[in-house]
């Protein structure tokens, strides 16, 4: 019996599907979201299974683990967000803006593994741009074979033909399946090619990695659904004014969710930063200038020092502006609020700007304590001394509370050569100390201003 086809109505937010166009998902709660998809509905009823092979309920006591075979990346970066390398199976997502550097983090990793077969699918470039591409890299590799192709039938046939112990699908929003009257890109199809895709890596073993597109809101285009089927998602950002990215892993079935990767963008691709406080630092700091205090920040299980520029000036219109780049504009608000009931500073009708060095965007509290002494700094047009680190968390009350891996803080601090650093009362408790740093410990925001300048 021939299949039938209807029209429906997708969320492109969440993937809801309705018999008509509403204007708030039901779902989600998102407004204007719903798409009108053509879609084939077969007659015979047959859904395919995802992931079971038996269809038999087992106890969980009978499960038998397994350790996940892991294929190692040529990049320890790489590795490093993964969790340790790309297991194998596993379905991985790689979202970022248009241009950042994501078909080039993976064509300059594939191109260096020698002792896998790998086919590099690719929907939105030809075979000569890729050739250009790598040969920009320098790096050739005869066992990476490079299919250009949208149909996501014709890839199975070629995966079937070739046999690659890696599969690379660039971008998920180019491929199209027959089983779906909608056109490459829409709701119905990435949802429909993810979950192809997903089978085949559960049934064969071999991994396979997405490319995926961003919207304008930051977050990957299609379905949130696509999200949900995949293993792992890695977002590559950065600003394209900086040279540095930053691969942050959003979703990780397989490892932690709090690791980064930090690259520099250079001539032959892209270049792993092994040590990102030196890169975060200005490189010339001898003239001394007021408003730079460095903070000691964490992310993932990764320390590294910051640069927190601040420039305050008397409001030029009478309305006091507040210019955030890099930190949370409301946290911004905050502090200065705590400045000025709980410290005594008055800094209401005065401009406040603030800005974290080379492109990076921190949510760590702990940087709290050199946010206010650089604000502070510029207030007064006092700079502060070079060998000086600050790492605390401001409360609403003024008082400057401890936060979390102060030992890690401290040591990362003390490698780069900083004499001073200060942190909050008690933190350090239980902690061996050391002699090659003083540790000064301050319990309120006035006090840390006392002891720092005095």
């Amino acid at each position: 019996m021939a299949n039938k086809i209807k029209t429906s109505f997708f969320c492109s937010a969440c993937g809801y599907e309705s018999s008509k166009w509403l204007g708030k998902c039901p779902s989600c709660g998102e407004w204007n979201t719903m798409v009108e998809e053509k879609v084939i509905v077969s007659k015979k009823g047959k859904h395919k299974g995802l992931l079971s092979k038996s269809g038999k309920p087992i106890k969980i006591s009978e499960i038998q683990p397994l350790e996940e075979p892991r294929i190692h990346m040529p990049s320890e970066e790489l590795n490093r967000v993964l969790g340790g390398g790309l297991v194998a199976g596993s379905l991985t997502l790689i979202g970022g803006e248009p241009g950042i550097g994501k078909s080039t983090l993976l064509l300059q990793n594939i191109l260096s593994i020698r002792n896998k077969r790998i086919l590099y699918i690719s929907g939105e470039e030809s075979a000569s741009q890729l050739k250009l591409r790598a040969d920009r890299l320098g790096k050739i590799a005869d066992n990476t074979l490079i299919l250009c192709e949208t149909n996501l039938d014709s890839i199975f046939l070629h995966i079937e033909d070739v046999s690659p112990d890696i599969v690379v699908v660039d971008s998920i929003q180019t491929i199209a399946s027959n089983e779906i009257e909608s056109p490459a890109g829409s709701v119905s199809q990435v949802r429909e090619c993810a979950a192809s895709l997903l089978r085949f890596a559960k049934d064969s073993g071999v991994p396979v990695i997405l490319v995926g597109h961003i919207n304008k809101d930051g977050a990957i285009a299609g379905p949130k659904v696509l999200e949900h089927i995949v293993d792992t998602v890695l977002q590559f950002e950065g600003d394209r004014q900086y040279l540095y990215r930053i691969l942050r892993t959003i979703k990780n079935r397989f490892g932690s969710t709090s690791e980064i990767g930090i690259y520099e963008m250079v001539t032959k691709g892209l270049k792993e930063v092994k040590n990102p406080s030196e890169m975060l630092l200005s490189e010339n700091r001898e003239e001394d200038m007021s408003g730079i205090a460095i903070g000691v920040t964490i992310e993932g299980a990764r320390p590294f020092l910051c640069e927190v520029q601040a420039l305050v000036s008397s409001a030029a219109y009478g309305t006091p502006q507040r210019s955030v780049t890099g930190f949370d504009q409301r946290r911004l608000n905050m502090l200065l609020a705590v400045l000025e009931k709980r410290a005594r500073f008055k800094l209401g009708q005065k401009d406040v700007f603030l800005n974290i060095a080379g492109g990076l965007k921190i949510a760590d509290p702990a940087i709290d304590l050199a946010v206010i002494v650089a604000v502070m700094s510029s207030n007064f047009d006092l700079s502060v001394p070079h060998s000086v680190t600050f790492v605390g968390e401001v409360g609403l009350s003024g008082e400057i509370r401890t936060v979390t891996r102060i030992d890690q803080r401290v040591a990362e601090a003390e490698k780069l050569g900083f004499e001073r650093i200060f942190i909050p009362k008690g933190n350090m408790k239980g902690t061996p100390s050391t002699n090659k740093i003083q540790i000064v410990e301050v319990g309120k925001v006035e006090e840390a201003f006392r002891k720092l300048f005095e």
